[in-house]
């Protein structure tokens, strides 16, 4: 308690009035409880605070006369506190030794009226050092080796010049592919009247090489130069991991289906001697398929172009959906994709028809470019025809293969421009009044309204270490086997329906067949690898000819998600002709992290079959849907729930509350902006409950907000 003033009891007469005034106001304690007046009109301060700090005087007065004692000023003093320490920053120095600081302040509270200063560090520092890697590079090439029995020679180059190593304690170093890599060449020409195809090929995933020649079905003259092997070895380009290192862990090739180098050029060879590049013969799957499908490609190297030309309709459907569109709107369909452009009635102009598609692309070099901490999260899908004037928004659903979407991820929804270049067009969830459209995102599907058509993609940046992908895991195997060795395919997929359709129609064109169901994984932001191991295999009928105990793909290869058909190939070898039936274990986990099993079961036939294609859903070939018959919900149950809903009304029983109930009020505002927003949100709903969507589900909802109509309770028994 702090005593302000005491006032002599025999100066106080009776009849006299004492007050307090603390800067000239009259201190009433019944206002403010921390003053109090006793008896003999002394005045205490119970806890001295901040606020009390003032000029305190104490005034007598009678009917005849007033006095005023002299001033007491009362300063509170307040001595300084600090702040919690920051985060350690990152060390001051990218290679080699540095520093790591934090800091605090003298700011809780500030030192006020003369108080004490903090005492102590404001600043801490701590040593760091940051690994030094050397990465690897490659040796001369070794003379080409004496002609084989198989009239193969072959040659040989080190990453060894220098090696890859790390400088002051344990990191990663990458060597600049494998560590030994061996080329191939054909020591002597083909018979005359062929045309061959050569191709180099590593087939590090066999632990071995092979030489590939491709014979077609035209004549020619005998080949007049022989392949320019030391070119063509000079146009790979990017990464790929040998089996031949003795040690237990092997990083495995990224490769695409049955090319190891997964980003070299083939080239034809013709009567002629001249050199034609595969990829200008247009087709890029050609490095991913058989020879019999790449074949194919060359043959049939059209390609669509949306912007320039009307749609084809001769066109594979499996990627596109396209159709006519007028006033009464539609959906478009890629079969067994997770990708649908749906299109409002009223969307297009009254008089006008569009011919819209929409297709996903599949095209590596048409992805999104990356950051480090990026990954791509669905597949690049257009939608056209660009330019073309809307006058409601339209319906883009794409999978997705974000796990936890709306607390682990910042996701960022990206625009291809006319020239190729991408744009940001809004992170998901900082939507405005600016931003030309809306990103709905459900658990594996995104669903974008937009009034401009083109092509989008989903870029995601993890924002916690426990952020995770969902990978689909999927197994292939031949269904027949001529030779001793049998090749088992682990194909690790971003999860979305169209990377397993990829696979599924890849596999079709070799005559796999899948050894066990799909199975979907979670893969963390935690920098672990991906590990894939065999099991079980039965002695003495078979052995696995890999040499480590198990395969891994790096993490990145895996995160970016850069790469479509990611796998790795398991060997086995049958060491007796009749045995028929292989069983085994497939474990396939991120190291640190989950895992799935596979229990693998076949029988080596000696007719090659088609793979079943159930997963595909062969009897889903509907691509395009028009007119009212397109929609669940009937026109004129909408123009009711419209007329009904869209008027704001007081307590707030509108649109709002419609969207509240269906989980889409995320950002009213952009509902708000339309001018039916009602009929956008029953749009949504449409879009997210293709094509078996639970009408009673929504009688329900409007209902509850007594709203509810006789005719749609009709439309729900009728379907």
């Amino acid at each position: 308690m702090l005593p302000v003033g005491e006032v002599p009891m025999d100066n106080v007469e009776l009849g006299v009035l004492v007050e307090w005034l603390k800067d000239n106001d009259i201190i009433d304690p019944a206002e403010d409880r921390n003053f109090y007046i006793t008896v003999d009109h002394n005045l205490i301060i119970k806890q001295a605070r901040l606020s009390d700090t003032a000029n305190y005087t104490c005034v007598a007065k009678n009917i005849v006369a007033k006095r005023r004692s002299s001033i007491a000023t009362v300063i509170v003093y307040v001595n300084g506190g600090w702040s919690t320490w920051t985060e350690w920053s990152a060390c001051s120095s990218r290679c080699g030794r540095g520093f790591q600081k934090r800091t605090r302040s003298c700011t809780n509270p500030a030192p006020l009226n003369g108080g004490l200063p903090c005492v102590g560090q404001a600043i801490q520092k701590l040593d760091c050092t940051t690994l030094c890697t050397v990465d690897g590079d490659w040796t001369d090439w070794s003379k080409w080796s004496a002609c084989g029995t198989e009239c193969t020679q072959w040659r040989r180059r080190e990453c060894t010049n220098p090696h890859p190593r790390t400088v002051g304690g344990t990191a990663r170093a990458w060597c600049c592919s494998p560590r030994t890599v061996r080329t191939v060449s054909v020591c002597k020409p083909p018979p005359a009247q062929t045309q061959w195809l050569f191709i180099i090929d590593t087939s590090a995933l066999n632990g071995g090489f092979q030489s590939v020649i491709i014979k077609t079905a035209q004549s020619a003259d005998q080949l007049t130069a022989p392949p320019d092997l030391t070119n063509a070895a000079a146009m790979y380009r990017g990464p790929v991991y040998a089996l031949h290192d003795v040690s237990d862990k092997i990083p495995m090739t990224n490769s695409p289906l049955l090319d190891p180098l997964p980003n070299l050029k083939i080239k034809v060879y013709n009567s002629s001697g001249l050199v034609t590049p595969v990829e200008d013969l247009g087709g890029d799957l050609s490095c991913k398929l058989s020879p019999k499908v790449t074949q194919s490609l060359l043959d049939h190297s059209d390609t669509l172009n949306f912007r320039n030309q009307t749609l084809a309709r001769t066109r594979d459907p499996s990627c596109t959906a396209h159709g006519s569109f007028n006033n009464q709107g539609g959906h478009l369909i890629v079969p067994n994709s997770g990708v649908s452009l749906l299109v409002p009635a009223g969307a297009v102009p009254m008089g006008r028809v569009y011919e819209m598609y929409v297709t996903v692309h599949r095209k590596e070099s048409l992805r999104p470019p990356l950051e480090d901490i990026q990954t791509v999260l669905s597949p690049v899908v257009s939608c056209g025809p660009p330019g073309a004037l809307l006058t409601r928004p339209v319906i883009l659903t794409i999978h997705h293969c974000a796990d936890s979407v709306h607390e682990d991820w910042l996701i960022q929804l990206k625009n291809q421009l006319a020239m190729g270049e991408w744009e940001d067009v809004v992170v998901v969830g900082e939507e405005n009044f600016t931003t030309p459209c809306y990103v709905q995102m459900d658990h594996e599907a995104c669903h974008l309204l937009t009034e401009t058509l083109g092509t989008y993609s989903l870029v995601g940046q993890s924002l916690v270490q426990a952020a995770a992908k969902r990978l689909k895991l999927a197994v292939f195997g031949p269904v027949s086997c001529s030779t001793p060795d049998y090749h088992i395919r682990v194909y690790c997929l971003d999860d979305n329906q169209d990377a397993l359709k990829e696979v599924l129609q890849l596999e079709t064109q070799m005559g796999g067949k899948l050894l066990d169901e799909p199975k979907t994984l979670r893969f963390k932001d935690s920098s672990h690898n991906l590990r894939l191991s065999i099991h079980d295999v039965p002695q003495p009928h078979w052995r696995s000819k890999l040499i480590a105990k198990y395969q891994e793909i790096p993490f990145y290869q895996v995160w970016s998600g850069s790469q479509r058909s990611l796998h790795c190939t398991f060997t086995l070898e049958r060491l007796s002709s009749c045995s028929t039936e292989l069983s085994c274990k497939l474990c396939v986990r991120q190291v640190e992290g989950e895992g799935q099993i596979f229990s693998i079961e076949t029988t080596l036939q000696e007719e090659v079959q088609c793979i079943d294609t159930s997963l595909m859903d062969p009897a889903s070939n509907i691509t395009t849907l028009q007119g009212p018959g397109a929609f669940l919900i009937p026109l004129s149950i909408r123009q009711k729930l419209c007329g009904s809903l869209d008027a704001p009304q007081t307590r707030g029983n509108d649109w709002r509350i419609l969207a509240h109930k269906l989980n889409l009020d995320r950002y009213l505002n952009y509902f708000a902006t339309k001018s039916s927003p009602t009929g956008v949100i029953l749009d949504l709903w449409e879009a997210q409950h293709f094509p078996d969507g639970d009408l009673n589900e929504l009688a329900a909802v409007l209902e509850e907000m007594g709203r509810y109509d006789n005719s749609l309770g009709a439309m729900t028994m009728d379907h």
